[in-house]
Formats: C-alpha cells, sequence, structure tokens
C-alpha cells in the first residue's frame, strides 16, 4: 500500500493520455475494456479524456508522474443528469496499491458534492479484479448480462455496479 498523503489527485489534462494509453495497451488491462487494439483504443481514451474539459475527470499523481484516471461520464439531458457512468484505469504497476481505492472516493466526492449526482455506475466484465475495490466502496451489483463479451472463444459476463451517493459521507 502507498501512504494517501503520497499521492496527490488533480483534474485530468489532455497531455494525460500518452499514459492512459500506455497502461491501456497493457494485455492484462485492455483485457477488461471493450474495446480491441488501435484505433478503437485511441478513439475510447480521447472520447475519455475529452472530459477534461468539464473538470470531471481526476489524475492520480505519484512520484510527480500520472499513475491514475478516473473520469464521469456525465449525461448531457436534463432528465438523466442525476446519474453517470464513471471508468477508472490504473497504471499496472501500481494496481492493488490503493490509488484506485483513493481515486474512487476522490470520484464519488466530485460527483456528490461539485455535479450534485445522485447515483454513479460502472460496467465491468466478470472476474476483473477491480469488482472487489468497488464492493468496498460500497458498489453493489444490480445487473448481470451473461455472454456479453466474446474474446479468444470464451465469453464474459457485463456487470454493472452502482452507489448511491446520497449514502456516502463527504
Amino acid at each position: 500500500m502507498i501512504d494517501a498523503a503520497q499521492i496527490d489527485i488533480r483534474y485530468t489534462q489532455m497531455n494525460d493520455l500518452p499514459y492512459m494509453k500506455g497502461w491501456v495497451a497493457d494485455p492484462g488491462v485492455l483485457h477488461w475494456f471493450p474495446m480491441s487494439e488501435g484505433k478503437e483504443v485511441d478513439d475510447a481514451l480521447q472520447c475519455w479524456v475529452g472530459f477534461s474539459k468539464y473538470n470531471c475527470s481526476l489524475t492520480a499523481i505519484y512520484k510527480d508522474a500520472p499513475v491514475a484516471v478516473g473520469t464521469l461520464f456525465l449525461m448531457p439531458y436534463r432528465k438523466v443528469a442525476h446519474h453517470c457512468m464513471f471508468k477508472l484505469v490504473v497504471d499496472p504497476k501500481y494496481h492493488r496499491k490503493g490509488i484506485g481505492s483513493s481515486l474512487v472516493r476522490n470520484l464519488k466526492h466530485l460527483a456528490k458534492n461539485y455535479f450534485r449526482l445522485e447515483l454513479m455506475h460502472i460496467e465491468v466484465f466478470e472476474g476483473n479484479p477491480l469488482i472487489s475495490l468497488l464492493k468496498k466502496e460500497g458498489f453493489t451489483e444490480f445487473v448481470r448480462q451473461e455472454k456479453y463479451v466474446k474474446e479468444d472463444g470464451k465469453y464474459l459476463a457485463r456487470i454493472l455496479l452502482e452507489v448511491n451517493l446520497k449514502d456516502v459521507d463527504s
């Protein structure tokens, strides 16, 4: 574990994109995302980092370098503007060190206190190690769709988890 005091959290900047591309290029990380290599990754990450212009994306800094990015995908319509999906990626060298947990807590705080959101949800695939972190942070499974993704002839379920931000201390 890394001492949380050693992690700085700041708004994501466009120049964080090369770090994100490097992390997602790792086969062990890319496996957990719906996109494949190449243009799919480039397009997805460009969209993802594009939300930084709304100050709804956070980057964790450790030893003066980005090590994780989490983004709230804000909804553009009033009827659904009370909730958002989010995504998270952590540099594989820093998995299981507490950085993801710190970033999720900061994203929940940002969502609740700055954007006045009520719910956050995330889409993950069956077996994703992020699931245990999310459950520790108060997320619960509310949808499971079997055989959602097929990779190398193997099917994985899609799991949607959510947290009610009204239940979160901030």
